[in-house]
């Protein structure tokens, strides 16, 4: 178990981390202005779940390898990047917004739908791997007990503060959603937001290990 210092400075660290809006945050605000909070929400614990997997994965050494393989890393990094341009093309080419689609369809449905794909976009993510395999051990104390527990404990801290940030975020443009009443407002949300997932796609086709 990491020390009390030791937590406090992660947290701090994720603090820092989590407060800046990246790419991950500006997708769920693309799908909580258009499904609405309840949506979002289903796409914010679909994408924290991938992160609990890529925890998972760095206490076992798996992210190590993804890291270490160029071959893994692109593999992941290009199905990532078609995933998101594919959700993209079919929001421009739909021409409607998921909330309205959804409308008269299964809620349930339409979440479980969001929460797919929000797992499925960060599973396919290998900055993720990257990530949990590059920071947490660098909090890990060996003398503390085993690595891997640290690691878990650690992830868990993480993902417990990234559903905080990541959740005002989801609240704050669901409000937004609710405002976007109009079929032309619907219009515009969807052609918007279909951009921002196919240049979102495009910018995860250019990364590049570190």
């Amino acid at each position: 178990m990491p020390t009390t210092a030791t937590l406090g400075v992660f947290i701090v660290a994720a603090l820092a981390l989590l407060v800046v809006p990246g790419p991950s945050v500006l997708y769920l605000v693309t799908q909580s202005i258009a499904a609405g909070r309840r949506g979002g929400m289903a796409a914010m614990f679909g994408v924290q779940t991938a992160g609990a997997v890529h925890v998972l994965f760095a206490a076992v050494g798996l992210s190590a390898i993804i890291a270490s393989s160029a071959t893994a890393f692109a593999i992941l990094k290009y199905a990532g990047a078609a995933y998101l341009i594919w959700m993209g093309a079919r929001r421009l080419l739909s021409g409607e917004s998921i909330g309205h689609v959804a409308a008269g369809a299964d809620s349930t449905t339409s979440q479980r739908r969001l929460f797919r794909q929000g797992f499925i976009v960060n599973l396919l993510n290998p900055k993720s791997a990257i990530f949990f395999v590059a920071v947490l051990p660098q909090f890990v104390d060996r003398t503390r007990g085993a690595p891997w527990v640290q690691v878990l404990i650690l992830g868990a801290i993480f993902l417990t503060i990234a559903v905080i940030s990541d959740g005002a975020w989801v609240l704050c443009a669901g409000w937004v959603s609710a405002r976007l009443r109009s079929r032309r407002a619907q219009r515009i949300e969807s052609t918007l937001s279909g951009a921002v997932l196919i240049a979102l796609g495009l910018v995860a086709a250019t990364q590049r290990r570190t």
